[in-house]
């Protein structure tokens, strides 16, 4: 049902856009998040963009991702500019409860972020 799409490797100061699609749900009224998991740590919620388009975000990437949304193609996006080292993890979506957990239990597979020179 989770299709995250777009990583790859890119240098220091560089941008990556991720896609996210989603099937089989009522997409336009999902609250959906953007998660990201680094070797050796947990899986941290760094983006949430609600049904009305109104955005959160972790401190660690306030400012330099956006977070948006197509209800037309199912899809959430990230954009991710001014990447640092300490961005590098496996990236995620999910659908958010009100409670903003995660909906579902299968997360995919993720797509690999890396950056470094």
């Amino acid at each position: 049902q989770l299709q995250a799409s777009g990583g790859g490797l890119v240098q220091p100061g560089g941008s990556l856009r991720l896609s996210c699609t989603v099937s089989g749900s009522i997409f336009r009224l999902n609250i959906m998040g953007w998660y990201r998991q680094a070797p050796g740590k947990q899986r941290d919620l760094v983006a949430v963009i609600d049904s009305s388009s109104n955005r959160n975000y972790a401190d660690s990437v306030k400012g330099r991702f956006t977070i948006s949304r197509d209800n037309a193609k199912n899809t959430a996006y990230l954009q991710m500019n001014s990447l640092k080292p300490e961005d590098t993890a496996i990236y995620y979506c999910n659908a958010l409860t009100d409670g903003l957990r995660p909906k579902y239990n299968s997360w995919g597979q993720g797509t690999q972020v890396t950056v470094s020179s």
